[in-house]
């Protein structure tokens, strides 16, 4: 028998605190450093346990759906498994909506619901509901683990080996969330309160029982150099990053040694180096340009999605190669010719040791000719008015964002007038909640970001998912965040959509004006509040310490009519 550490009166602890103890322990020995607590009665036990293991940081959130945001931005921002803990019941559906982001964007969230008993299963005991798989297939790993009887401790084998089962599935491939429900028996503390320390059985030298390793999906030789031999007989073509978390490095490098253009979204990291093309959303629009700038092979990175223009390109007839570390199928056009399961950096890395440097060809100049065109034009019409604007702000923010820093932008608008308009830049990191693209939970994964970033956070929002999260900045005076919130009192995307050509019902159904102050929202969370006036502000609008709302005012049709403008300008300067 394995005995517990006693406790401060002599005694030895009660169950439930051995459980948690023991997992606790664990998830440190794993590695874990950030755990989000919403507060409960039945998580007691492992709330308690946190609170007392001073190498995991504990973060309380009241809200367990804003929780769970957090530690979604936590963990996507220090790429590592963060842990998030609420008690029995309903607290537990709200996790949902975050792990279902967490699933889809593939970052490694440790779901900790605390559970009544079996005994208390299926009898209308209080707070109780069906827990056992609630997130269904959106979790890599579920394990439950049952209440013990006694303080013995004799099951702290298994339970330590289910807690390495879930971390090395949360960190495998795919990474992703995963799911522990932890049923834990009255008396849930020690008579008075005080929370005791537990020593139970682990691996000596404070290892994990389980050591999860992950090691990258190299290319074999054959594959790089056959690979390597496509590209280098196709002048005419594109290497696109979508969405993903990798080094852009050889991605640049590769598009140099290629000689293509690279078109990137803001969230790959990959929007730099002189062949990237940042206007290719507008470009592509203009039918003159696209019809005559059909690539002969496409090398796909990660997740697109953010330009329709660029998708409605990706035809079936165009072949296209898909690089994915995990072999996921991220082909919305159902166009993909074939998928390379390998990790992205190394493959490029691979291609380029077997790639000469290819002089600039005409396809290359044609389409650096046609980014420069259209930056020119871009700047020529944000830049005519000093009043801010949507697209300005999008693409000055990204712009002032400091090396080493990090920009979190919302769904909807901002992530998309960013994909726009942002110029190529290297030094920041720009985030989003790109996996089920929801604008849900926004404020508290941007929350968690600034959290675990040094510096300060910059965050783009649009009103709407302001609101919706609003709660993520209820006690949050800690946080280092700027956070710019372009109000256009509803929903702004749908004026761009062919909703807006609806007479009666739109504003009702589509735009959803609200007309809420937010300096008095401000005022309501502690946050410091101001509003920009003018479009050059921006710089001092955002400096500064601690939670700040800037507010940019904008009309949703006057947005609509600009974008349309800039779209003309663009096509206008192709001639």
């Amino acid at each position: 028998m394995v005995k517990t550490r006693a406790c401060g009166r002599g005694g030895f602890l009660i169950p439930s605190a051995v459980l948690a103890g023991v997992l606790v322990d664990e998830l440190r020995r794993a590695g874990l450093k950030h755990a989000v607590l919403a507060p409960g009665s039945r998580s007691a036990p492992l709330a308690l346990a946190l609170h007392t293991e001073t190498c995991i940081t504990v973060h309380v959130v009241i809200d367990e759906r804003s929780a769970a945001f957090m530690a979604l931005g936590i963990a996507r921002a220090t790429r590592a498994p963060a842990l998030v803990l609420c008690t029995s019941g309903t607290a537990a559906a709200n996790f949902h909506p975050a792990v279902i982001e967490a699933d889809y964007a593939r970052v490694p969230v440790l779901v900790v619901t605390a559970d009544r008993p079996e005994e208390l299963r299926a009898t209308g005991a209080n707070q109780t509901i069906d827990q056992t798989r609630l997130y269904g297939g959106a979790v890599r790993f579920f394990a439950e683990i049952d209440a013990p009887h006694d303080s013995s401790g004799e099951e702290a084998p298994r339970w330590r080996s289910v807690v390495g089962q879930a971390y090395a599935a949360a960190v495998g491939s795919p990474m992703g969330p995963v799911h522990l429900n932890v049923a834990f028996r009255e008396p849930l503390v020690e008579p008075g309160g005080e929370p005791a320390a537990v020593a139970l059985a682990g691996r000596p030298e404070g290892r994990a029982w389980t050591e999860a390793v992950v090691a990258p999906r190299r290319p074999s030789p054959e594959l790089a150099a056959g690979l390597a031999g496509e590209i280098a007989a196709v002048e005419r073509g594109l290497i696109i990053a979508g969405d993903c978390d990798l080094d852009p490095g050889p991605v640049v490098e590769l598009a140099a040694k290629s000689g293509w253009p690279l078109l990137a979204e803001p969230t790959s990291g990959a929007r730099r180096g002189p062949n990237a093309i940042t206007t290719f959303d507008a470009l592509l629009r203009h039918q003159p340009f696209a019809g005559t700038h059909r690539p002969e092979l496409v090398l796909r990175l990660g997740k697109p999605g953010l330009s329709r223009a660029l998708a409605g390109m990706l035809s079936p007839e165009v072949p296209q190669v898909l690089v994915e570390r995990d072999g996921v199928r991220l082909d919305p056009e159902r166009a993909l010719s074939r998928i390379i399961v390998s990790d992205e950096a190394l493959l490029c890395e691979a291609l380029c040791e077997r790639l000469e440097l290819r002089e600039e060809s005409p396809w290359l100049r044609s389409w650096r000719e046609a980014e420069e065109a259209a930056r020119a034009a871009v700047d020529d019409v944000l830049d005519s008015d000093d009043s801010p604007t949507e697209p300005r702000v999008a693409r000055d923010l990204a712009a002032l964002v400091p090396d080493g820093g990090v920009l979190v932008a919302a769904s909807s608008m901002p992530i998309r007038d960013l994909n726009s308009f942002m110029a190529a830049r290297r030094g920041a990191r720009v985030l989003g909640n790109r996996g089920a693209s929801g604008i849900d939970g926004f404020v508290s994964s941007a929350v968690g970001v600034a959290l675990v970033s040094p510096g300060r956070t910059y965050a783009l929002a649009g009103d709407l998912s302001l609101l919706h999260d609003q709660n993520g900045l209820i006690g949050r005076g800690d946080v280092d965040l700027a956070l710019v919130v372009l109000n256009n009192d509803g929903g702004g995307i749908f004026s761009l959509l062919p909703q807006a050509g609806l007479g009666s019902g739109f504003e009702e159904l589509f735009g959803t004006p609200h007309g809420l102050d937010l300096a008095a929202l401000a005022r309501l969370y502690g946050l410091d509040y101001r509003r920009l006036e003018r479009a050059g502000d921006l710089a001092a609008a955002i400096s500064g310490e601690g939670p700040t709302l800037i507010e940019v005012r904008t009309e949703r049709a006057a947005n609509a009519q600009l974008h349309h403008r800039l779209w003309a300008a663009v096509a206008a300067a192709l001639g």
